[in-house]
């Protein structure tokens, strides 16, 4: 391999590994607000980029990521107020949500289809609401204790029903979102290394989560509330903070800061409604690689991991380069399950 393939790999290796990076890091946030792994977070990233690229037909680029961005982080709040928190009262706005939900599902199945459009969303709006109420209710009265294994298993059923929900919002096509600058045809060249500018936006997008997730955590209050919470609920309670608001954020940031990495990937990756399993799996291998609820080892987790996977397409055929994020998870699982950089405490299950 001559010296202008391998930087060209490096440069490819990098974009990917950044957008890994932000999938594990999402999963660290929520992980140590709440000791669950949400196996949904690529579903936020996808989530996040189809609005985007649904908005970026009438509206400026910029503003329909900020709607994707915003859809996303609504939606991450949602899940964890309808799936993860325990009421044990009665609540009109789970109740609202798995209306909503079950109006969505009933959308997606056809039953109200003999209708016009629009009507028929409007009998299924009409017709779900009173299904959240009453389930709400039977939630309510038969919920058991949640254990963290469960909310995981929980997180699973929430990434299937957010992809068929979206296979059906919008279709099984793959969709792509404009090139922030030029287009396809567009390239830099940096002496004899020729990249899309829209690497350049991947990476110094992705360079300004990680700096200003760093300024959240270490000098604002809600960042300094949820590192409390990530070292003991009990404490941090007692110390007058809400733990319930700062699980619901952990939610809302890492749906967030996912929905924004999908959109700058989309351009050069295109985004279908079913990649989120995958990009859960390698998010996941990145968090493992790194040390599960380390967010700054994730970066280098998620860095190595992309380069491996762009270094492999020049040995072995692409439709192989996923076998490097299964293969690197179950060698890290076997000989390391702390991770890398990871303590053998920081890797046990939590306690919800």
């Amino acid at each position: 391999m001559n010296v202008d393939l391998f930087f060209n790999y490096l440069v490819i290796g990098l974009t990917v590994g950044a957008q890994y990076a932000i999938v594990a890091i999402g999963f660290n946030i929520i992980y140590n607000t709440t000791g669950i792994i949400n196996f949904a977070q690529g579903d936020f990233l996808i989530l996040g980029a189809m609005v985007a690229i649904s908005m970026s037909s009438i509206l400026p680029i910029g503003i329909a990521i900020g709607v994707g961005v915003l859809v996303a982080a609504v939606y991450g709040a949602v899940v964890e107020n309808v799936f993860i928190r325990r009421n044990r009262s009665f609540s009109p706005f789970r109740s609202v949500c798995i209306g909503i939900i079950a109006a969505l599902l009933l959308k997606t199945l056809g039953i109200f289809s003999f209708l016009p459009e629009g009507i028929d969303f409007a009998a299924a709006f009409l017709f779900g609401l009173p299904v959240g109420f009453g389930l709400e209710t039977v939630f309510r009265k038969y919920m058991k204790e949640q254990t963290v294994l469960s909310l995981i298993v929980l997180t699973i059923a929430v990434s299937i029903l957010t992809r068929e929900i979206m296979s059906h919002l919008w279709d099984k096509d793959a969709h792509v979102l404009p090139y922030f600058i030029g287009d396809s045809n567009t390239i830099l060249s940096l002496g004899s290394i020729s990249f899309s500018p829209q690497r350049i936006w991947v990476l110094g997008i992705c360079a300004l989560l990680v700096i200003g997730l760093y300024v959240f955590f270490k000098y604002t209050r809600y960042g300094k509330a949820m590192r409390a919470c990530s070292l003991d609920h009990t404490a941090a309670k007692l110390c007058g903070i809400n733990v319930r608001l700062m699980i619901t954020i952990s939610f809302i940031v890492s749906a967030a800061i996912a929905a924004l990495a999908g959109s700058v990937i989309s351009p050069l990756s295109q985004t279908k409604y079913d990649m989120g399993s995958v990009l859960a799996i390698k998010g996941f291998s990145v968090a493992i690689l790194g040390g599960l609820g380390n967010s700054f080892a994730a970066v280098a987790g998620g860095l190595i991991l992309g380069i491996l996977e762009a270094f492999s397409v020049s040995i072995f055929p692409n439709a192989y380069k996923d076998v490097v994020a299964i293969l690197l998870l179950l060698l890290i699982l076997v000989f390391k399950p702390s991770g890398v950089f990871g303590s053998r405490q920081a890797s046990q299950l939590k306690e919800f």
